[in-house]
């Protein structure tokens, strides 16, 4: 059974009220990089009076310095931020509405954390933030990855344009878009490709599902 945890001004938390109306409040720490919402017992924010609720229904995880809510279609009445009905990955902001089932949560993220950490968070965009050009090139790109491997490696430029019928030259300009996007352009070169990917399916921009 959940119990409100005192508010910490440093951590990012989770707000919400029970059925009798008594609020909660469960923070976020650095070292809980992830953490179940659900009405089974063993979830870390049980939600037992929902039965709208599933048993494991959506987990919050921790990517770099941000926050992330994840639901991969283990639940039966699906996950919605601010709204809008998620599909893997949605990074989270403050101030996000999470509803869950009939319950809603709200995300806060205190303003007073550093700089580095919200400037990481800011630099990652979201699926609208992309041009349908840059998303057909972004999901060539981590194609390779749908079938984990430790071999894997991002697609070649030469793949991509021949999958989606771009010249090479139109597909390096894609991809610098995207390095900036993603804020690894000023990573070797060696390493951009990789970390892109990296970025792209940590966010949620691509998901298995995409590949």
């Amino acid at each position: 059974m959940n119990h409100p945890v005192p508010h910490h001004e440093y951590l990012p938390s989770l707000r919400y009220t029970d059925l009798e109306g008594r609020p909660h409040e469960r923070a976020l720490p650095e070292d809980r990089p992830q953490l179940t919402l659900g009405r089974a017992p063993e979830a870390d924010v049980v939600l037992h009076w929902d039965t709208n609720v599933s048993r494991l229904h959506a987990t919050i995880e921790r990517i770099a310095a941000q926050w992330t809510i994840v639901d991969d279609g283990l639940s039966r009445n699906g996950t919605f931020v601010n709204g809008e009905r998620i599909t893997g990955r949605r990074r989270l902001r403050s101030g996000d509405h999470i509803r869950v089932g009939s319950s809603v949560l709200t995300f806060r993220f205190p303003e007073n954390v550093s700089g580095d950490m919200t400037g990481v968070a800011d630099a990652m965009p979201t699926r609208t933030s992309l041009t349908e050009a840059q998303r057909a090139v972004l999901l060539e790109l981590c194609r390779p990855y749908k079938r984990p491997t430790t071999y894997a490696n991002p697609a070649s430029n030469q793949q991509i344009a021949a999958r989606l019928f771009l010249s090479v030259e139109t597909v390096k300009t894609h991809l610098r878009a995207l390095f900036g996007k993603f804020a690894v352009e000023d990573l070797p070169q060696n390493a951009k490709r990789a970390r892109l990917v990296e970025r792209a399916m940590q966010s949620g921009v691509v998901t298995d599902r995409d590949l």
